[in-house]
C-alpha cells in the first residue's frame, strides 16, 4: 500500500526503481525482525551486568552477594543468545542496540517491575517449557505494550514507521515456536516463505499500478454523487490493490481480500472508508466478472459473504 501511494505521489519515479523500494522496505521489516529478537538478548546481558555490578560492590548487600539468577539462566533466552542464524545476520549486517542503551535500560526496569517478572522469579518451576510460556508472555504483555519502545524504533528508521507492532508480533511468533532440542540451530522466520512468496509481492505491486488509470475511470462511472477529487486517494489505492489481487489470484477468496483491504482502510484512511470501499468493489467485481475479468477457482471464491 505505501509503495504504491508513493509511487502515484513522486513523479520522478519509475515502476522498476518503485519496485526496488518495495523490496527494500521489506527487507528494512526483515532487520527489524532480527532486531526485536536482539532486544531479549540485550534484557538479558543487561540483567547479567546488573547482578555483576552488585556483586562487586565494596559492601554489596545479601541478595546482591546470592542474586536471583532465573531470569538471566531461562532456557530460551540462552538458547536465543546462541542462536546461529541471529548471529550470522547480525556479523553481516551490523545490526545492533549499542547506540540505544537508554531504551534497553528502560525496557529492563519495565520488565522487573512487573507482576509477571515478579512471579517467575518467586516460582521453583524448573522447566524449558515454563520458560517459553513465560518468555512469550513477557513479550505480549510486557515489551509489546510499551509504547517509548516504538517510538525508538520509529527514530532508529522511516521504513519502521508502521512495521513495529506487526514484527514485533513475529518475533512473539518465533519464540513461541522454540524447541530444546533445536539448540542453535532453531530456525527462524525467512524473508519471504517462499520463491512464490516474493512472486506474489511483485506481481500485487505490479498489476495494481498497471489497473490504476482503468480503476479511476471506473470508480468515476459508479461512484454516484461523488466526485473522483473528492475520494480519499488512499481509497483509491486500496481498491487499486484489492482489484488486482482479485484478478491475478484466482485461489484467494473475494471476500477474503475485500475484508482484508476494509481493514486496512480502517486504519489508514478515513472513518467511512471502509464502508465507501466495500460498496464501491462490490459493484465493481460484479462488473468484472461479467467482463471475465475476474476468474476464481470454484464458485465458492466467488462469494461476496
Amino acid at each position: 500500500m505505501q509503495a504504491v501511494y508513493a509511487y502515484h505521489k513522486n513523479e520522478e519515479i519509475n515502476l522498476q526503481q518503485a519496485e526496488k523500494n518495495l523490496f527494500h522496505s521489506i527487507s528494512k521489516s526483515f532487520e527489524l525482525y532480527h532486531l526485536y529478537l536482539l532486544l531479549f538478548i540485550e534484557i538479558k546481558c543487561y540483567a547479567e551486568k546488573r547482578i555483576e555490578i552488585g556483586r562487586n560492590k565494596k559492601i554489596p548487600l545479601p541478595e546482591e552477594l546470592n542474586p536471583n539468577t532465573r531470569f538471566i539462566n531461562n532456557m530460551v533466552l540462552c538458547q536465543l543468545a546462541e542462536n546461529s542464524y541471529l548471529q550470522r545476520f547480525v556479523e553481516q549486517t551490523g545490526l545492533s542496540w549499542s547506540n540505544y542503551p537508554e531504551i534497553i535500560k528502560a525496557v529492563y526496569q519495565q520488565v522487573i517491575g512487573s507482576e509477571l517478572y515478579a512471579g517467575y522469579m518467586a516460582s521453583n518451576e524448573e522447566s524449558y517449557e515454563g520458560d517459553r510460556k513465560f518468555i512469550v508472555k513477557l513479550a505480549e504483555k510486557v515489551i509489546a505494550q510499551y509504547e517509548p519502545l516504538y517510538s525508538n524504533i520509529e527514530e532508529q528508521s522511516i521504513f519502521w514507521n508502521d512495521e513495529s507492532e506487526f514484527v514485533i508480533n513475529m518475533a512473539i511468533k518465533t519464540l513461541r515456536e522454540y524447541r530444546q532440542q533445536n539448540g542453535a540451530e532453531q530456525p527462524l522466520l525467512p524473508e519471504f516463505k517462499d520463491d512464490d512468496d516474493r512472486e506474489f509481492a511483485k506481481r500485487l505491486f505490479r498489476k495494481a499500478i498497471m489497473n490504476h488509470t482503468e480503476l479511476s475511470e471506473l470508480v468515476k462511472k459508479l461512484s454516484k454523487n461523488w466526485e473522483l477529487e473528492r475520494i480519499a486517494f488512499m481509497d483509491i489505492v486500496l481498491m487499486d490493490i484489492a482489484l488486482a489481487e482479485m484478478m491475478e489470484f484466482s485461489t484467494i477468496a473475494l471476500k477474503v481480500t475485500i475484508n482484508e483491504y476494509i481493514e486496512i482502510a480502517k486504519h489508514y484512511s478515513t472513518p467511512k472508508s471502509g464502508t465507501f470501499i466495500n460498496g464501491l468493489l462490490e459493484k465493481i467485481i460484479t462488473e468484472y466478472i461479467e467482463q471475465g475479468k475476474i476468474k476464481k477457482i470454484g464458485d465458492e471464491l466467488l462469494k461476496l459473504n
